[in-house]
């Protein structure tokens, strides 16, 4: 009996790991523009517009080199997601912004997505992730 349940305890862990294999995707984010090499690049991929600009499903600090930079979110399972970074020039992992709130240093995000008297849209900046899919962001 013990051997059976252990047996049907390996299938079910075994099909849900070959489930989520299935539908592992790579979102490659292209960065271009980037005024100078000077710090790093803070970028986050978001899964949802309630943790938009606030909490990234996936998160990677990037060196740039030249004025451009490339960074490979993996294992993402496809639905909607935007993407959002800064340049982080004086490395402290964090958008210095102005008494006023105004952000210092260079921001952008998926799709060049603006904001109007503030930070992006998450409506601006969705896209859907089907297959493997390359993000063009250009500062």
């Amino acid at each position: 009996m013990n051997n059976l349940k252990f047996i049907i305890a390996l299938l079910f862990v075994t099909s849900v790991a070959f489930s989520q294999n299935s539908d592992s995707k790579t979102v490659t984010v292209q960065i271009d523009n980037i005024k100078n090499a000077k710090g790093q690049l803070v970028v986050g991929l978001y899964s949802n517009p309630e943790s938009f600009l606030k909490t990234p499903s996936k998160g990677e600090i990037v060196k740039i080199k030249g004025s451009s930079a490339t960074v490979v979110f993996k294992n993402v399972t496809s639905g909607t997601y935007a993407v959002s970074l800064f340049h982080d020039e004086n490395s402290n992992e964090k958008l210095d912004t102005n008494f006023m709130g105004i952000p210092k240093e260079s921001f952008a995000s998926s799709n060049n997505a603006k904001g109007f008297m503030g930070p992006p849209k998450w409506e601006d900046a969705k896209f859907e992730v089907k297959d493997n899919f390359t993000v063009k962001i250009k500062f």
